[in-house]
């Protein structure tokens, strides 16, 4: 495993700038190494290895740890040599974004930016230009192993040789889990919903008489995201807005006004501005509801009746998350949870909140639905859910009759890197390479 590390750090090297730490010394630098027309110093050698052991902790105890990373770093300057060689282009504006996130979540981590500064002995904007530089040399590299090795696959008898040869050292699979949930915010209590409604017709009535929609929008909204825009939300795409809202715009023509809409947050006029086939451009008004005042038991009656006609099969879940639930995506999906990070209907157990793990763990068979549960997220308010358990897959080691498509995913990597380590070996033959100095 620790020999596969290091195969995988000569691409991974340059994406260290938020933790590499210059090294006072009062010993004067010297060069190690030349690539090109680039050198190679024995305290970028010393910020690496302090990379490594902040990253792996028992590689302290490798004591051929500082020749690996000056052979990675050959590599790696190698490779921006030939990326610059063949003009390989890359987002600039992506990078930006990119070296400002890094940036801003290293900077979360000292008290004040001159503690930085000396931790890095690096004035600020040196060290924010190190990080785009890093960040934009990994994206050349990588741009250029896709460029070469994208088009690399397998064949059924190289994925079966990859898994005889690796079976021991696969990694275990977590338990996974596909989940569907049906969310309701609490119901607004009546004397709540007619204050607001009597806001709203007033409001309207002023429309009608002719008073202009961005001004009142000004004056009145209770949206204080769109209020000082004139209620204007900009182009928003489609699935991104709560369904009563979305379904009331997109039924508009520009210029028209909707009548009264009732959402969660409240009641709204509507005004489209612009539509396009994905997405549209409106303004509203909100007369908002005080979600301090509630009638939390006709919430959790409402779930209660819901659980139980799906249990006694008067509908399925998947109708009455279409139907009945507040969260947006499930819209289309039956309330079923997608993963943002592979879009399949599987999340590792592991990976959930412990709530959620406490919620989704008993349940014990496919189609078991919890409870009405009080959920309180990270952000914004809280909700009641209905779960309900689609599919548990308990953890195993990776086998090919289980995950034959991950284990060709792996087989391919694992060619690939072969490929991209010989291909780097003979890109060293166009480069000259000298070592100066024993690290």
């Amino acid at each position: 495993m620790k020999k596969t590390v290091f195969a995988l750090l000569a691409v991974l090297m340059l994406a260290v700038a938020d933790f590499s730490l210059v090294i006072a010394s009062s010993v004067p630098d010297k060069i190690v190494a030349i690539v090109g027309r680039e050198i190679i110093l024995n305290s970028q050698i010393n910020e690496q290895k302090l990379m490594y052991h902040l990253q792996y902790r028992d590689s302290k105890n490798d004591p051929e740890l500082r020749q690996k990373i000056l052979k990675n770093m050959i590599d790696q300057k190698i490779l921006l040599t030939k990326a610059r060689i063949d003009s390989i282009s890359v987002d600039e504006q992506r990078i930006d974004q990119m070296a400002t996130a890094r940036y801003n979540s290293l900077r979360l981590q000292f008290p004040s930016v001159h503690a930085m500064e000396e931790r890095f002995s690096l004035p600020v904007n040196r060290l924010k230009q190190d990080i785009r530089d890093d960040i934009r040399n990994q994206q050349m590299v990588d741009a250029l192993r896709r460029k070469h090795f994208h088009d690399v696959t397998v064949t059924y008898d190289e994925v079966m040789a990859f898994y005889g040869t690796h079976r021991g050292r696969l990694p275990k699979v977590s338990e996974m889990v596909s989940v569907s949930q049906l969310i309701r915010y609490p119901e607004i209590a009546d004397s709540e919903k007619q204050r607001a409604m009597s806001k709203i017709q007033a409001i309207s009535q002023q429309l009608q008489n002719g008073v202009d929609f961005a001004t009142l929008a000004r004056e009145t909204s209770d949206d204080p995201g769109s209020r000082e825009l004139g209620g204007d939300l900009g182009f928003v795409h489609k699935g991104e807005l709560v369904p009563s809202f979305e379904n009331a715009a997109y039924a508009l023509k520009p210029g028209q006004i909707s009548g009264i809409v009732e959402s969660r947050f409240g009641y709204h006029l509507i005004q489209l501005i612009g539509k396009e086939e994905q997405s549209i451009h409106v303004r509203h008004i909100l007369a908002g509801f005080d979600r301090s005042k509630t009638d939390l038991p006709a919430t959790v009656c409402l779930l209660e009746t819901i659980r139980t006609d799906v249990l006694s099969g008067k509908a399925t879940f998947a109708e009455m998350a279409e139907k009945y639930s507040e969260y947006p995506a499930a819209k289309g999906t039956g309330g079923k949870v997608i993963s943002s990070a592979t879009g399949e209907p599987f999340l590792a157990f592991e990976s959930l909140r412990p709530d959620l793990q406490k919620i989704i763990g008993g349940l014990k068979h496919a189609g078991d639905i919890s409870q009405p549960e009080k959920i309180e997220p990270e952000r914004g308010p809280f909700f009641y859910a209905l779960f309900r358990l689609d599919a548990r897959q308990p953890a195993h080691r990776l086998s090919p009759e289980r995950d034959f498509a991950r284990l060709e995913e792996l087989a391919a990597n694992h060619k690939r890197q072969k490929q991209f380590e010989a291909w780097v070996e003979s890109l060293k033959k166009e480069v000259v390479v000298r070592i100066l100095s024993d690290v």
